[in-house]
């Protein structure tokens, strides 16, 4: 049994708990055939791991998740930059789009009194203005 079982990985080993014990079974009839037993059946209940084993599984599957949710982020990042790869072609076609998009941008930031904004200007804009005022 122990063969059979540490041939297996674990997950492997609970979804295809049959098929491990119909080769125990192929096994143990192989060994006892000669003397004329016939085994019937072999069923696999209950497997017991040591404390440190179980630790080292939960250790791998931690590790497991945090790989999933690293190329899930990632994924997420590609799709993000795509679209504003997208959308910055859109408002490079407008003229006024990007000052446009500006503007709702602090629209939406002055819906909470809590924030405080800070407009950068151009120094160039400010020097135009300065030619317009003489």
């Amino acid at each position: 049994m122990r063969n059979v079982v540490g041939e297996l990985e674990l997950d492997e080993l609970l979804a295809n708990r049959d098929a491990a014990a119909q080769r125990i079974k192929e096994i143990i009839e192989h060994a006892t055939g000669q003397w004329g037993i016939k085994v019937e059946a072999v069923e696999l209940k209950d497997i017991v791991l040591p404390e440190n084993m179980q630790r080292v599984i939960a250790q791998q599957a931690e590790a497991e998740r945090e790989k999933r949710s690293v190329i899930i982020k990632a994924s997420g990042e590609v799709i993000a930059a795509e679209n504003i790869a997208k959308a910055a072609g859109i408002l490079a076609q407008s003229p006024g789009a990007l000052h446009l998009r500006t503007l709702s941008t602090i629209n939406d930031l002055s819906s909470d009194q809590s924030n405080t904004v800070i407009f950068a200007v151009p120094l160039e804009v400010l020097r135009a203005f300065e030619r317009l005022g003489k």
